[in-house]
């Protein structure tokens, strides 16, 4: 049974709201923001290899990316490494790892996780994921984990579940892309709703079975070349065909319209290290909820900030309340933690005004 069990890593992503930390040159998954030895994506291997066997993980990254993914897990093979000419979203990316993984296993269980997320209850995280696996194994659902709220966040997505269960699970009500505040305070209140970890689990034939009710295009495009997965001119296939996908996520492709979709209630100390206030929330502070990474601090009548630095800088900061203050090679950013959702348009204006250089 474990041998059916597969595991692919989403890891193309740019991290823009972490910039300049992260940069399009080497995105926040292949940094080590907590001085471990290990980035995000190689602490997300070393999680999934105590679940399934390490030739059944699968890593889904962009061209650009390939050599820097090989570097930091060198135990994978090349045929483990699954390049996207281009991005066009998760539902793509997903659909073309489970093309090949059933080239390789028609039977497989596969679990589906971003590269980036924090998990500090390794143990419980473990026992969701088994208890997911055995739960698809038998049933042709959707399987999804959820994060029981302990505050109205507006960065999450959320899912509301319904009463009705399959072996004890709960079957999934609606999905809610980000809330305003209002609305989330409602969420939270109802006791109906959870956060979308973004971690999804189901058998590959469950999932086929969704790409071609909802999204029959990125499905015909794919067949066109059913016989090329997992054999050398596979990647000539997906270069030519990943650029006709249409760019959609898998939550708003399929998981929004999928009538069989259940979700397991957890609490195992997640976090998706979305944005720098996510990782101020988990990040070591002082007593007046200064945190920095990577570096030395020295703080005077200041509040609630999250600094970091490249090469071991020491930092004075003096009256200042909840800010962000990164620097990172040629770039400092100085930006208010509650305005964090703008640093995205601050990328395109530095673009904009001074190239790709800085970004």
């Amino acid at each position: 049974m474990r041998n059916d069990n597969y595991c692919v890593i989403m890891s193309g992503g740019v991290g823009s709201r972490f910039w300049p930390f992260s940069t399009e040159e080497k995105p926040k998954q292949f940094l080590d923001f907590f001085g471990i030895g290990r980035s995000l994506l190689q602490s997300t291997y070393d999680r999934f290899r105590k679940i399934v066997p390490a030739e059944n993980i699968f890593i889904v990254t962009n061209d650009a990316y390939a050599s820097m993914t090989k570097k930091q897990l060198p135990e994978l093979a090349d045929n483990q490494i699954l390049l996207e000419p281009m991005r066009r979203n998760t539902a793509p990316a997903i659909a073309y790892a489970t093309y090949r993984i059933r080239a390789v296993n028609p039977r497989a269980n596969i679990i589906v996780a971003p590269s980036d997320h924090l998990i500090l209850r390794e143990e419980q995280f473990i026992s969701d994921i088994n208890k997911g696996l055995d739960f698809v194994a038998k049933h042709p659902v959707l399987f999804t984990l959820g994060i029981k709220p302990n505050r109205p966040e507006t960065g999450y997505g959320y899912i509301q579940i319904s009463g009705e269960k399959l072996d004890g699970v709960r079957k999934v009500k609606t999905f809610t892309e980000k809330p305003n505040i209002e609305l989330a305070m409602k969420f939270l209140s109802s006791g109906e709703f959870v956060w979308n970890s973004g971690i999804f689990l189901w058998n590959v034939n469950s999932i086929l079975d969704a790409f071609n009710k909802y999204l029959p295009d990125i499905v015909l495009k794919f067949n066109e070349g059913l016989e090329l997965f997992n054999t050398p001119h596979e990647k000539k296939f997906i270069d030519d065909s990943f650029p006709f996908c249409p760019n959609i996520s898998i939550d708003y492709g399929i998981l929004e319209k999928a009538d069989n979709v259940y979700v397991n209630v957890s609490d195992f100390g997640w976090s998706d290290l979305g944005t720098w206030g996510s990782l101020h929330e988990i990040a070591q502070k002082d007593e007046f909820d200064n945190a920095n990474l990577n570096c030395k601090s020295l703080f005077i009548e200041s509040y609630n900030n999250i600094v970091t630095m490249s090469d071991g800088k020491l930092v004075v900061v003096q009256g200042l309340e909840d800010f962000i203050v990164a620097e990172s090679d040629k770039v400092l950013l100085i930006c208010k933690k509650s305005e964090e959702q703008r640093i995205k348009h601050f990328v395109m204006d530095v673009k904009f005004r001074f190239g790709e250089e800085f970004v």
